[in-house]
């Protein structure tokens, strides 16, 4: 017997594909071109092995979540609500907290790549505004951002939103491990599956947070944002 699909089912299979699409790692944004710290940490003997890996990857991810993921959380609900200026507001609130030149550099290109790609495929008055002043110079563009108005245009609930920003975090680490130390798919896919056991931790933590309270005392990775900015040999930016 052939079932029927209800149109409320077919919308929601859409929802789920296109939410697939934007955490892919091969999304066009750039992720590819840095490592976020661990080219450093490598070359420096902070991660060596599969453990190592793991530990920095969990610090990682931590630190997206208190930082990225509430400037993420603020931008959805802003365009949920229909207030571009919290928009404005989490865009600037993040860039004002992040350290290195580096940093600042790989979430203003991943931002303006995500907007530009998001409206090759579909309309967003949002995503269209943001990115007219990315690039009138109103507004930095920051990567987290974008994520939160382009995922809430696509009909994702803050959750879901966060979930995808907090894998994107981790894949990006892992993906610039698989061509920087001696681990392989398996490894990498094994610390990612396991890694996702705190999501819900971490959305708990930081969902009632404000954009004042965006803050990490991560003073190793500090350093090592540093210390990529004057390497000589390096393959990632950053």
């Amino acid at each position: 017997m052939r079932s029927a699909t209800s149109p409320q089912a077919s919308a929601s299979l859409t929802r789920i594909g296109r939410l697939l699409q934007f955490s892919d790692s091969t999304l066009p944004v750039g992720s590819f071109a840095f490592s976020n710290g661990l080219e450093s940490a490598i070359q420096t003997g902070v991660v060596k092995d599969t453990p190592s890996l793991k530990e920095f990857v969990d610090l990682v991810v931590r630190q997206g979540a208190r930082m990225d993921g509430i400037a993420l959380l603020h931008a959805h609900r802003a365009v949920m609500q229909g207030n571009y200026e919290g928009v404005l507001a989490a865009d600037q609130a993040l860039w004002r907290r992040r350290v290195g030149e580096e940093q600042q550099m790989m979430i203003t290109r991943m931002g303006k790549k995500l907007a530009e790609l998001t409206l090759r495929i579909t309309d967003s008055e949002f995503m269209t505004q943001w990115l007219d002043d990315i690039k009138a110079d109103k507004t930095p563009g920051c990567y987290p951002v974008g994520q939160g108005v382009a995922l809430a245009n696509f009909g994702a609930s803050e959750q879901e939103a966060f979930v995808l920003h907090q894998y994107g975090i981790a894949s990006m680490v892992l993906s610039a491990a698989l061509r920087l130390m001696r681990v392989d798919h398996n490894d990498t896919q094994t610390i990612l599956f396991e890694i996702q056991e705190r999501l819900d931790e971490d959305y708990e933590a930081v969902r009632e947070k404000s954009l004042e309270d965006m803050s990490v005392f991560a003073p190793i990775f500090d350093v090592l944002v540093a210390h990529h900015t004057k390497t000589h040999v390096r393959l990632f930016m950053n």
